[in-house]
């Protein structure tokens, strides 16, 4: 059988041409019989692998047909429906999130009217085999720019903007644009950082069906209280992520330096480590400030998620280049030496009687239990990030290298925090970090606001 360009313009009347179809009795006289079986034939799993479809694999007759009785109802005989109309047809037909209603149709309306027709869609949505497809695909093609083949953290505005502007839990925002804008910064930031795998800023479909991504936006599209969405959309996650930055960055420039970032976590990380990071020669992510030095507020992101969710997998390749000095795929003795020596240090100046370097690594290859690949034998040479990921542990192991606190708090652990941990394996360790300094700000926020409330009532007092 000879392959065509395109099945879906082959003519049903193609069939009456075939020597074992047309000796049916009857088919000749009965054109509807002809147009059913080519539909059903089109719908055969079959047909698509002996086919080229330029669009896709076309829709089943009857899903067709429900489709477009549907889109009939919603555009009634109307001339078009304009973008504040629109959300009906995107939440109901569609079957997507609300807040795609713009860029759904943006997407349509490629000529900037204002309007889009019951024509229009169906071309769109039916011709084009959008019915079809999954709702990962879907959303990846209407935000995805036609010349590109995957999205840019630019493709994720049109959405942000209208959820931020309809869900009820981001109201209070719409009087503060730069909060708003800082918002879907990190959103994306957290996007990119999770499912975005690759690590390059191109997000393909592939990365986007394996991530969480579109169930949180399902998510977010059901639930009106915005902070239980607490995969990418939670507004305590954002204000936390914020504030610490707001604090770092002392000259509120939305940039900071090597001495900015060492604060962090009340001086937990090392020199070492704020130095590599900053170091800019084989890490994971080159710095978006382009000024040297200087780390712009989504590079601080990436490390914030990265410093406070060391059990994700994306913070374990984060934190292994960093000790992976030369780039060679394996961290070494020697590498893990280098960073260690300043937290032995630091652990003498606290009065406290350090663990050899020696026994650390004993202790590391008992948690990590690196095998040689052709036969089950521990070695201690060297670990790879498989080795990381094939281990619960593998976060702690780089406390040990690089946060004193985090080291300290370990060896320490309270058994509450462990069955507090246990009782709700689902919450992450960026979780429950961001729910405890969510607490703490809001704090902090009211210790601020009875200090001014008791400033300004001595100030009025009278003075005898």
């Amino acid at each position: 059988m000879d392959i065509v360009g395109d099945v879906t313009s082959l003519d049903p009347e193609l069939l009456l041409q075939l020597q074992e179809v047309s000796s049916v009795v009857g088919i000749k006289n009965s054109p509807r019989i002809a147009e059913d079986l080519f539909a059903q034939w089109l719908s055969l799993p079959q047909t698509g692998r002996l086919f080229y479809f330029q669009n896709g694999c076309p829709a089943p007759k009857e899903l067709k047909e429900q489709c477009l009785s549907r889109i009939n109802q919603l555009f009634n005989g109307s001339n078009g429906l304009q973008v504040h109309e629109f959300k009906q047809v995107t939440k109901e037909l569609c079957k997507l999130p609300s807040f795609f209603s713009s860029a759904l149709f943006g997407k349509i309306d490629t000529a900037c009217t204002g309007m889009v027709t019951r024509d229009a869609f169906v071309k769109y949505w039916v011709d084009g085999n959008m019915l079809t497809k999954d709702i990962a695909t879907q959303i990846f093609k209407i935000l995805k720019q036609p010349n590109l083949k995957y999205l840019t953290k630019a493709d994720f505005k049109p959405f942000l903007r209208e959820l931020l502007a309809t869900h009820p839990g981001l109201e209070f925002l719409q009087s503060t644009p730069n909060f708003q804008e800082r918002y879907a910064e990190t959103v994306v930031c957290r996007i990119f950082f999770y499912v975005n795998r690759s690590g390059n800023g191109q997000l393909t479909l592939r990365e986007l069906k394996r991530g969480n991504l579109i169930a949180a936006m399902q998510h977010a599209d059901e639930e009106k209280d915005i902070n239980k969405i607490l995969r990418y959309f939670s507004y305590e996650h954002f204000y936390v992520i914020y504030c610490i930055f707001w604090e770092l960055d002392t000259d509120h420039d939305f940039l900071i330096d090597k001495e900015n970032l060492i604060r962090y976590g009340n001086h937990a990380l090392t020199y070492r480590i704020i130095g590599r990071i900053f170091s800019q020669v084989r890490v994971p992510r080159n710095f978006s400030s382009n000024i040297e030095g200087k780390m712009a507020y989504d590079d601080f992101v990436y490390f914030v998620l990265a410093e406070e969710d060391k059990s994700s997998e994306p913070s374990l390749e984060y934190w292994f280049k960093c000790i992976d000095l030369d780039g060679n795929g394996v961290i070494t003795v020697n590498e893990m030496q280098y960073f260690y020596e300043e937290q032995f240090h630091r652990i003498e100046c606290m009065s406290q009687e350090p663990i050899l370097f020696e026994d650390i690594l004993c202790q590391i290859v008992d948690m990590i239990k690196p095998e040689v690949a052709t036969y089950p034998v521990i070695r201690e040479d060297y670990i790879t990030l498989r080795d990381f990921k094939g281990c619960k542990l593998s976060g702690h192991i780089f406390n040990i290298l690089f946060n004193l606190n985090k080291f300290m708090a370990f060896e320490t652990r309270d058994p509450f925090l462990i069955r507090q941990e246990r009782e709700d394996p689902s919450l992450t360790d960026w979780d429950r970090f961001a729910h405890r300094e969510y607490i703490r700000l809001s704090i902090e926020e009211e210790g601020d606001k009875n200090e001014g409330i008791e400033v300004w009532k001595r100030s009025v007092e009278a003075p005898f």
